[in-house]
């Protein structure tokens, strides 16, 4: 078994279904978030940075702007397909008028396949999914649905301002439109135990879902998790642990899952903790080190579940 077949990586899942080479472009279509609006909190989840998950996004307001001045770029030439990824906050949390003008200013180039939205499972109703399906006449799309822990106690801890119901909710109603959806899993959040990971799993396991984002919690400035960090209240896992995390969650995961990634690259510039977090090959090279040497693979160890 070679390493590519070890796990699904999206890099090939995308050149199978698109028959080439396909890249994301990262937009931030400046959306906020109703956990930091004052709707349902303020300062977002406990390690939301100010600028949410887009830290590295071109600051270009105008969406159709930021879709141009990426084909101007280096990027541009490393594909012919791309997908656009409506990435920072939450970005369902609007009219569906202006979304539809939202998402339309992104589809502006004969180039783009595909369109993906980042967003929490409480900001899906029937009429965006409906809006999310009209789409897929002419582009492939999926909904990325923050979900982070089954637990809903921790949920609270890391102060999402949704519940893992709602979660199962949402999936329910994107499936009913046969829309794909990639879900986020976070490991080494504050009080989290062996027993939540597993947890998380079989929760993910128990949905109809085609993808995975596994991200480690690291610690950015600005953030209450890094006041947490700071006086003593959490401690980041060790690049060891979480490459052993790692490894349970790829042997119990649903072999038919797409990995969109293992790790979550934070910018320096405000990276307070972990260090080994800037260094993304260390942790690539050593997960797929120790799933070589122990000869495992996605799914080993999964059992489907009959209701």
């Amino acid at each position: 078994m070679n390493d590519m077949e070890r796990y699904r990586h999206l890099n090939e899942y995308l050149k199978e279904k698109f028959g080439e080479r396909t890249l994301k472009i990262c937009v931030d279509g400046g959306f906020t978030c109703p956990n930091r609006d004052g709707t349902l909190g303020y300062g977002g989840c406990i390690y939301c940075s100010e600028k949410g998950s887009g830290e590295l996004i071109n600051p270009i307001e105008n969406i159709s702007e930021q879709i141009r001045y990426y084909f101007t770029t280096y990027r541009a030439e490393r594909a012919n397909k791309f997908i656009v990824y409506f990435q920072n906050f939450t970005n369902t949390y609007d009219t569906v008028p202006n979304l539809k003008a939202k998402y339309d200013a992104a589809l502006i180039d004969d180039r783009i396949v595909g369109l993906a939205i980042g967003t929490r499972p409480d900001c899906i109703d029937e009429e965006i999914v409906k809006l999310l399906k009209s789409y897929t006449n002419k582009y492939y799309v999926c909904v990325e649905l923050g979900l982070q822990t089954s637990s809903n106690q921790l949920g609270e801890i890391i102060h999402r301002q949704y519940t893992s119901e709602q979660f199962s909710q949402a999936v329910q109603l994107l499936n009913k439109y046969d829309i794909d959806v990639v879900t986020h899993m976070m490991v080494g959040l504050p009080y989290e135990t062996e027993d939540d990971i597993k947890n998380t799993i079989d929760f993910v396991n128990s949905h109809k879902l085609q993808g995975i984002k596994i991200h480690c919690t690291y610690v950015v400035e600005n953030t209450v998790l890094a006041d947490m960090y700071r006086k003593g209240e959490y401690i980041p896992l060790t690049l060891d642990d979480y490459i052993e995390s790692l490894i349970y969650i790829m042997t119990h995961l649903n072999p038919n899952l797409i990995i969109h990634r293992i790790s979550g690259d934070a910018p320096k510039n405000i990276l307070v903790a972990p260090d080994w977090n800037a260094h993304k090959m260390w942790i690539l090279h050593g997960f797929e080190k120790q799933f070589r040497k122990r000869d495992l693979w996605q799914g080993k160890f999964y059992h489907k579940k009959i209701n």
